[in-house]
């Protein structure tokens, strides 16, 4: 059985009270890893459309030999989509289940629940002349409720209409403390319900990124040739958050996720803009501590944490600047373990595409914007609406790099394989091998690399050890307690500084014939990448095995496990909790001491030496023609290190494999009934507020999210079959039937507000 990871990527897009439209989406993304994962445990199959996936994964197997797993493992999102990646990466992580937060949607996300209790008596009184023209707006023949509200629910639209619009004048309508009081009850309600395992494999980590609008701004220092030095202010911010995963998986505390959720949803004039100082005083009211504050704004507001600044950081919603946070999920691929075969997924969720989220032409689109129109669209508009092309070109070229990198390594194979061959002898090769010869092969192979190379080792020398040195500072800087550009570029001009002072750029330190022993010594000491690099080559190898008949599948397993552990040892000293480690925070003023507390953090002598008997104990286990390929792959990375790196530098080192993108919305979800949104949402209405004025709105849109999400997740998970295999016809049509049909059977009880659409759905379906 052929073993296959379909990875999704999440990229979740703003869309203000769609997001109980988004929550149906992420429901059925949860219920996908879920039933992924107690299919490899072998556990019973669940009811609903859990056990639809289940049986698609089954006939997966059955029909066409592959044996799919589906991960989410990287999350991104803004605005209302912000929240929904936060709370579904923290299901993934704990394995808690998000059936809690359906009904906190449900009932909260409501106008009267949100809008701001703390209105004085004038405001008051001035607002109530207000109403009557409210209730004439709406009542009017003609208007927005009579078109789009079903006749039972528009007295309900109409009152909160009239009490919305009794909010204070010139102030934001919704409560901060009352939104953040929500965010922390769904935390909790999510905590208290049931707990299953996590929805990832312990090997595999987890990146959740929220884009924020720093409203004042950071200065950030740009360096130019005259004059030499300029500020500007930067307004974009990214919160991020790592389960790096292990037996005990943590993504992050309650008040830490709540923060990002709040602070990324603070729409510009509907919410107010988020400080900490809200969070500590809704805390407090809970007497609820929060152990990990200062490391985490530290890590989340470092310019304003460094001038003891953080509790007045004014944070906007992240939509303002970055709706379709692409970037920071495109650079969480750079470290993804692969242990078999992977198809990488963008998928990005777009609730209303290719509609403004606020509209200020009573008109339409067609006609000129006027003095407010063209000042808000500005603004607010334009920024949040720009298309996600540069993001589409950027997956598109790493795509295509990779797919070139994989052409190279297979055309080289078959010459590498020669030059070890004729290094060690074949009988040689197929002895089998202790921790000294593996050490020695090593060194003798890389030395033959180097020598075969001729003069483009020395490029290749020169960029190895250039990167080394920008990893050393990385790992410097985040090991110290982390800073901006201006220490980061400090930290690197003084390692440089002893790096040239030792000799080890200078002439004869790299050329054709090799590396000087200082040099050698150097790369001994601090290169760690290229450790990983090597590890990940032959987990990759592992994967080709895995897809040979008769391959040996419980060494293959073993081997997996024992490769994927090494490369957590090699990387576990520098990760790092948040806190500063005192060795390495006076690294401006002595950046030589700094390197060699690095080196002996790094300890990598000891650990090639470890990695070096582990992996002879794997080997071992395999039949000699197995064993003989993996050695081969291991002591052959060299020339293939020396051929790649330049091309890549690393990249697509992990997963090794293409990226695809898929997006879900209402425009591609239509086995049930096209049109888009303005044929099935009921939240497009009041600029996209509208599912805060009348819970059938929110049941009609939640209804909607899940049968949306199974119709575009049937046909993301199927489209990852190899060219030329096919399930039985017939059978895609079916299992969309049947998820629809279950989520309609799960879903009747519980939204009782919309009977009118469960009957024409009923129809629809068949």
């Amino acid at each position: 059985m052929r073993e296959k990871e379909l990875r999704l990527a999440l990229v979740c897009y703003g869309g203000i009270s769609l997001a109980v439209y988004m929550h149906g989406i992420s429901k059925e993304i949860w219920h996908l890893a879920r039933a992924s994962r107690a299919f490899h445990a072998g556990e019973p199959p669940a009811d609903g459309s859990q056990g639809v996936y289940r049986r698609m994964l089954e006939t997966i197997a059955a029909e066409c030999g592959i044996r799919l797993r589906v991960l989410v493992d990287i999350l991104a999102g803004a605005s209302a989509g912000g929240i929904n990646a936060i709370f579904l990466a923290d299901a993934i992580s704990t394995g808690r289940s998000l059936e809690p937060l359906t009904d906190l949607w449900l009932e909260m996300a409501d106008v009267d629940e949100l809008v701001d209790p703390d209105v004085s008596a004038v405001s008051r009184f001035a607002k109530a002349a207000a109403v009557p023209f409210a209730w004439a707006l709406s009542a009017r023949r003609g208007s927005t409720v009579e078109k789009t509200v079903e006749s039972s629910h528009r007295e309900e639209v109409r009152a909160k209409l009239a009490n919305f619009v009794r909010a204070r004048w010139f102030a934001p309508p919704f409560g901060g403390a009352g939104f953040t009081r929500l965010l922390l009850n769904a935390s909790d309600a999510m905590a208290k319900g049931p707990v299953g395992p996590p929805l990832l494999p312990h090997y595999q980590p987890l990146d959740l990124f929220v884009t924020v609008t720093d409203f004042h701004g950071h200065p950030e220092r740009l360096r130019l040739h005259s004059p030499p030095e300029v500020t500007e202010t930067e307004h974009r911010l990214t919160l991020s958050f790592r389960d790096r995963g292990g037996v005990d998986r943590r993504l992050a505390d309650a008040p830490e996720l709540v923060f990002a959720a709040r602070a990324t949803a603070s729409f510009p004039g509907a919410f107010p803009p988020f400080r900490v100082t809200e969070l500590d005083e809704v805390l407090k009211s809970r007497e609820r501590a929060w152990p990990g504050r200062a490391a985490f704004l530290r890590h989340a507001l470092p310019r304003h944490w460094a001038i003891g600044d953080a509790e007045n950081a004014v944070l906007l919603d992240g939509s303002v600047l970055a709706n379709a946070p692409f970037a920071p999920a495109i650079g969480a691929l750079q470290s993804r373990p692969a242990r078999r075969e992977v198809d990488r997924r963008f998928v990005y969720i777009d609730p209303k595409p290719g509609g403004r989220s606020i509209r200020l032409s009573a008109t339409g689109e067609a006609e000129p914007p006027g003095f407010f129109a063209t000042i808000f669209g500005a603004l607010s508009d334009i920024p949040r609406e720009q298309p996600i092309r540069d993001n589409l070109d950027a997956i598109e070229s790493r795509s295509a790099r990779i797919r070139r990198l994989r052409h190279i390594v297979e055309a080289m194979r078959p010459e590498v394989e020669a030059a070890i061959e004729r290094t060690f002898g074949m009988t040689l090769l197929l002895s089998r091998p202790t921790p000294k010869r593996l050490a020695d092969w090593r060194s003798r192979a890389q030395n033959v690399a180097a020598r075969e190379a001729g003069y483009a080792y020395a490029a290749y020398g020169h960029l190895k050890l250039s990167s080394m040195v920008e990893e050393m500072a990385a790992a410097i800087v985040k090991l110290s307690g982390g800073g901006g550009r201006r220490r980061n570029a400090a930290v690197r001009e003084g390692l440089w500084g002893e790096v040239i002072a030792a000799g080890l750029v200078g002439e004869g330190a790299l050329s054709a014939l090799g590396a000087r022993p200082d040099v050698i010594e150097f790369l001994r000491n601090f290169d760690l990448s290229y450790r990983t690099r090597r590890l990940r080559l032959v987990a990759r190898r592992l994967a080709a095995l895995d897809e040979g008949p008769g391959a040996p599948r419980e060494a293959i397993e073993a081997a997996r496990e024992a490769i994927y552990d090494l490369i957590g040892r090699y990387r576990a000293p520098v990760e790092t909790n948040g806190e500063p480690d005192p060795a390495f925070c006076a690294v401006e003023e002595d950046p030589k001491a700094a390197m060699a507390t690095l080196a002996a953090l790094l300890d990598l002598k000891a650990r090639d030496a470890e990695a070096d008997e582990r992996f002879a104990e794997l080997l071992a286990a395999f039949p000699k023609a197995e064993r003989r390929i993996l050695i081969l792959t291991y002591l052959g990375f060299p020339f293939y290190d020396i051929a790649t790196l330049p091309l890549l530098q690393g990249e697509g080192l992990d997963e090794f494999d293409p990226v695809k993108v898929d997006r879900i919305s209402p425009n591609d979800a239509t086995a049930i009934r096209e049109g888009g949104a303005a044929a099935t949402l009921k939240g497009i209405q009041f600029n996209s507020f509208g599912a805060f004025f009348s819970r059938a709105y929110r049941e009609n849109d939640y209804l909607w999210g899940r049968l949306h999400g199974a119709d575009r997740l049937i046909d993301i998970t199927v489209s990852t079959l190899p060219e030329g295999v096919h399930l039985s016809p017939g059978t895609v049509a079916a299992l969309k039937h049947d998820a629809f049909r279950a989520i309609l059977d799960e879903e009747r009880p519980r939204l009782t507000a919309i009977p009118d659409l469960f009957e024409a759905l009923d129809r629809e379906i068949g």
